[in-house]
């Protein structure tokens, strides 16, 4: 039988934290409990002050009377009922959970202690390529309109963030003395959310940690999309987890159920929390948003923990009320970066790998992505072995141009073991389209159907593998449906870049022109790629999100004449006509000239940099190294300039002295993306 303290705590768990406090003050004023000690109150203590002094069947009535008082007579009448029922599971009878966690937990062993390692033809022990990743508590949430590749470079690393490993997040915590039970991670595309799910699912599948958890039930969203019709909670999880099929019921003890959301950002389902019905009873059938929400909202098995995944951009789809803790995965800080290197190469090999990248200090911030670290891995392992080195890439362009030659070499080789239809060159065209016209529509994930509109079908996915992951989430008994995905959002937006500077060339049309207006005008423009550039750039800062930033820096990057080779080699049939760039980098000086937002003229300096052009750059770093900085009177593009350079610096990063520099309001404006990316501002 549930007792009166259950009762009430699951009561009082319905309560939003506004009407909890308005609850606690009735306390207060009406029945003259002492403020000490209420205002700090959870709903646990608020129990235990109410039973403690007005005894069990007071405790009810005054919880009853202050209920219809802030008008939750629906909470008072269940609370009514099942009191006088005598309890909730009056007819329950006891079940020997163990034996269904034991047999979970083998499962999802089974499931999880081996992942794809860039290449969905090759999976390894997650053990054997696990480094820790750097995760922060703090209160980030809402809409974020940041390119994640802008949020990398950005990272902060301010003395307020408290780091905290994976496996702890759901333990008490020792600052308050309290567990979150609703945890929010945030994380860019590719920074190791699902990996860092997968760790935490593995060590409590092998009775490493969190062992007083009895069950944990991952629920990927892009599984989820893929359900149609109605499901109980109890009904969903026995779809997913064929092994709890005899479980007709789940533990009510606090903490000892956990469910876990994987991508938010790829949910496909409205998720209304305002509107949404409410749900109390685990076998009652309904949609899978209204399962989530009540889940979330704690009016679905309150005493469960819920551990939730998103990128940034999508965190405001839950309101912040409903969530105790946020976390940040930062990805990789400089040491594990080292540690991912020298892991998984031979020591010399390692040191060489590590100090090329350093030099680049581009590269050098994208490697807080592990996979981008996995990328640099398998192009500068082959082309370190070289005597000649000459070409080994020093920029985000070059980069993934040797990553494409690479699996295109890959493609050779199964296609001297089997028989394919398509050469590389469609392959990646039509990957290309592909993945420009999800990026336009903002996704990340795309199914079947997606592929099959560019011409490609499933065998296509699975021969580049390297590139187009194929995530087998064979939905158990549900659909079978597959799902994929780029192996990064950068790769995607390399291969869009492609695409665009291929159809411009040999289609002479413009990707970005998306109106008759602009196709008209561009009948009668020259056919140079000065006009695709200022497109690109237009297109790139009327972006509310900058979901076309990193493209753009692929494409200026792209059209180098220093590149044009091994372009040859990606794509033989494209036409390229060497042309001389300065008009692009005039313009974009021009633009960062007229440009007011800090963010979006750092990514043009990006731009510049992909361009070989560091005209500004150089010109800012006289006045770095003149002792006369702060009496400057910069100007606006000189402004950028500077930010661009402080952020590239590696000494930046740790201290930055301001008082070196011009003191004033605006200065300090300016300045703000550097104060955000320093450790401590003099």
């Amino acid at each position: 039988m549930a007792s009166v303290k259950e009762l009430l705590k699951k009561t009082l768990y319905d309560l939003r934290k506004d009407d909890l406090k308005e609850f606690q003050w009735h306390l207060r004023n009406d029945y003259k409990f002492p403020a000490f000690g209420l205002e700090e109150a959870d709903v646990l203590d608020t129990v235990d002050k109410m039973v403690e002094r007005e005894k069990q069947e007071g405790a009810v009535k005054i919880t009853l009377e202050i209920l219809r008082k802030i008008n939750q007579n629906q909470l008072a009448e269940e609370l009514e009922k099942k009191h006088k029922e005598g309890a909730v599971d009056s007819k329950a009878v006891d079940v020997d959970y163990s034996e269904f966690s034991n047999t979970l937990k083998k499962l999802l062993k089974q499931d999880y202690e081996r992942i794809l390692d860039g290449d969905s033809d090759k999976k390894r022990y997650l053990t054997d390529i696990y480094t820790d990743l750097y995760i922060v508590k703090n209160k980030t949430g809402g809409v974020v309109n940041e390119h994640e590749v802008r949020q990398i470079e950005l990272h902060r690393t301010a003395g307020e963030d408290t780091s905290v490993m994976c496996n702890d997040i759901f333990k008490v915590q020792r600052d308050t003395g309290r567990q979150n039970r609703k945890v929010l991670t945030l994380g860019i595309a590719g920074v190791g959310k699902t990996v860092s799910v997968s760790k935490f699912i593995l060590d409590w599948a092998e009775g490493k940690e969190n062992q007083e958890i009895l069950f944990i039930f991952p629920l990927p969203f892009r599984q989820l999309n893929l359900i149609s019709g109605n499901r109980s909670l109890m009904g969903l999880i026995h779809e997913y987890f064929s092994c709890t099929k005899q479980l007709s019921s789940l533990p009510k003890e606090e903490g000892k159920v956990m469910f876990i959301f994987d991508g938010l950002d790829e949910c496909r389902s409205p998720l209304s929390f305002e509107t949404s019905k409410r749900l109390t009873d685990v076998h009652e059938k309904t949609t899978v948003d209204v399962i989530i929400i009540n889940l979330i909202k704690r009016n679905l098995l309150p005493s469960s923990l819920i551990w939730i995944t998103s990128r940034p951009a999508a965190a405001h789809l839950i309101p912040p009320d409903y969530i105790d803790q946020v976390t940040e995965i930062r990805g990789f800080n400089d040491e594990q970066k080292d540690k991912y290197f020298t892991r998984n190469s031979k020591p010399d090999m390692s040191e060489r790998i590590i100090s090329h990248i350093k030099r680049s200090r581009s590269l050098y911030i994208m490697c807080h992505i592990p996979v981008f670290c996995w990328i640099c891995l398998s192009v500068l392992q082959p082309l370190m072995t070289r005597e000649n080195q000459d070409k080994t890439p020093t920029t985000l362009t070059g980069m993934y141009i040797y990553f494409l030659l690479s699996q295109m070499e890959q493609m050779k080789e199964k296609k001297q073991s089997a028989s394919l239809p398509q050469s590389f060159e469609d392959v990646v065209l039509k990957l290309g389209k592909l993945a420009f016209k999800q990026l336009q529509k903002g996704n990340l994930i795309f199914y079947k159907e997606d592929l099959e509109e560019c011409g490609l079908d499933v065998r296509d996915g699975v021969v580049f593998s390297g590139l187009c992951t194929q995530i087998f989430q064979r939905e158990k008994p549900v659909s079978g449906r597959k799902v994929f995905s780029f192996v990064h959002l950068s790769v995607q937006e390399f291969l869009a870049a492609l695409y665009v500077l291929f159809i411009y060339r040999n289609k002479k049309t413009n990707p970005f022109c998306l109106t008759l207006g602009d196709k008209l005008k561009m009948i009668f423009k020259k056919n140079s790629l000065v006009n695709l550039h200022k497109i690109g750039i237009k297109n790139a800062l009327q972006s509310k999100n900058g979901h076309l930033d990193l493209l753009l820096r692929f494409l200026m990057g792209l059209s180098l004449e220093s590149n044009h080779n091994e372009l040859k080699d990606l794509l033989p049939s494209l036409k390229i006509t060497a042309e001389h760039m300065g008009q692009t980098a005039e313009y974009i000086n021009q633009t960062i000239k007229n440009e007011e937002s800090s963010e979006k003229s750092i990514n043009l300096f990006h731009c510049l940099n992909e361009l070989n052009d560091d005209s500004l750059i150089t010109e800012i770093q006289k006045y770095l190294n003149s002792e006369g900085l702060s009496a400057q009177d910069l100007s606006s593009v000189q402004w950028s300039a500077l930010v661009f350079v402080l952020l590239m610096s590696e000494e930046t990063q740790e201290m930055f002295e301001m008082q070196k520099y011009r003191r004033s309001d605006g200065a300090v404006i300016r300045l703000l993306p550097v104060i955000r990316n320093t450790r401590r501002a003099l």
